[in-house]
């Protein structure tokens, strides 16, 4: 098991959901910021000891990027609010007109929440590898598992070989002046991408991508079908109750959850209509009991407040709603929690002979591994 897989990968998928509900449901500074915290550690927990850390670190650098043009945006094209921190002329088109304070905050919080859901994916892609994530899509729909897993992967896999072809150059004595210079990079990434689809293309098609049928008499199928149906259904019934009839939301939530349920339930049975191989089975472990009693009582918490006291969650900084966020402190202290992994994961082992003790030249020949484990992950799977 590699060092960066210390829990079992549903305990972080439970981590996951709670992590992503605050960033979702509210707009509320105070909350994000402590969700923001505790990923924050989280995260970097895991840096120490994954690479892939890396090539998730230039994703967290572009949302904050976003996150910068994100309030200037804002301030200049909402003119509405009683705190005026600036007149521009009127006759200015789009931005003419006071900046304030209101539009501000709002800029300042729509950008933590994209920062925050940024980083929450990155800290579980970090922990849970390509292999594992496709190790856990259902049976029935392991086609899609295998498309969202390589597309989920691919990124990161550029930017990893792009670091490695990168100091791989650098030690050779090749400087980035111009652009004339990015030749001797763009090349090699190019061939090592068109290596890596081949290879995974012929991965797929010597073990039978696609040829897999589902089992079961034609009237087992059809209630499967409809049952995944209703679920749909009252999912979007119970999403089009929150905009149109927002104070039912016990009602809406019962309806949303039995949606869930009927699709969880229909999914279990193809799931187990189909058959697969384990060749490893996971450990489950006291520190993977405690990340998921931890993480569900989160989301728990934070559901039924959502529920039943929307208030408490809700912010908005234009009048006629204060500009000053409300908290509720065991809200706060239910967020801190999810930085528990980070508490709970193992020392990191140095391992002699890694890519972290080669040098870059020698990294480079190894840019193949990522995509070589992708492949090797659909006959585990």
């Amino acid at each position: 098991m590699s060092s960066n897989a210390s829990f079992h990968p549903l305990a972080w998928t439970a981590w996951l959901a709670a992590a992503a509900l605050p960033a979702l449901s509210t707009r509320n500074p105070l909350y994000l910021s402590l969700t923001l915290a505790a990923v924050a550690v989280t995260y970097a927990a895991l840096g120490r000891r994954s690479p892939l850390a890396r090539s998730w670190a230039a994703f967290v650098r572009f949302g904050a990027l976003l996150w910068l043009l994100t309030i200037p945006f804002t301030a200049l094209t909402a003119h509405h609010g009683t705190i005026v921190l600036l007149q521009l002329p009127a006759n200015w088109p789009v931005i003419g007109g006071p900046i304030t304070g209101e539009a501000l905050l709002y800029g300042l919080t729509g950008g933590l929440a994209l920062v925050t859901l940024l980083l929450i994916f990155a800290a579980f892609n970090v922990a849970v590898d390509q292999a594992r994530l496709l190790r856990m899509t259902p049976g029935f729909i392991y086609q899609a598992g295998v498309i969202t897993a390589i597309a989920v992967a691919f990124v990161p896999q550029m930017v990893a070989g792009w670091q490695a072809i990168r100091e791989a150059q650098r030690v050779r004595g090749h400087r980035l002046r111009g652009v004339r210079d990015l030749l001797p990079l763009i090349l090699p990434l190019l061939v090592t991408a068109l290596e890596r689809a081949m290879q995974l293309a012929e991965s797929m098609e010597a073990r039978g991508f696609g040829g897999q049928v589902l089992a079961g008499a034609p009237a087992q199928r059809i209630r499967s079908q409809l049952a995944i149906l209703g679920g749909l259904a009252a999912l979007a019934a119970g999403f089009a109750g929150l905009g149109f009839w927002p104070e039912q939301r016990p009602l809406i939530g019962i309806t949303m959850a039995g949606g869930m349920a009927a699709l969880l339930a229909s999914f279990w049975d193809l799931g187990r209509r189909v058959r697969r191989s384990r060749y490893r089975r996971w450990q489950w472990g006291r520190s993977d009991r405690g990340v998921l009693v931890v993480s569900l009582s989160a989301a728990l918490g934070w559901a039924a407040a959502w529920l039943w006291r929307g208030e408490w969650l809700f912010y908005y900084p234009y009048p006629p709603y204060s500009p000053w966020p409300t908290f509720l402190p065991a809200l706060g202290l239910a967020i801190l929690t999810l930085a528990l992994p980070a508490m709970l994961l193992r020392p990191a082992r140095p391992v002699v002979g890694t890519d972290a003790a080669r040098p870059a030249c020698d990294r480079t020949a190894n840019v193949m591994s990522e995509s070589e484990r992708g492949a090797y992950a659909l006959d585990r799977a």
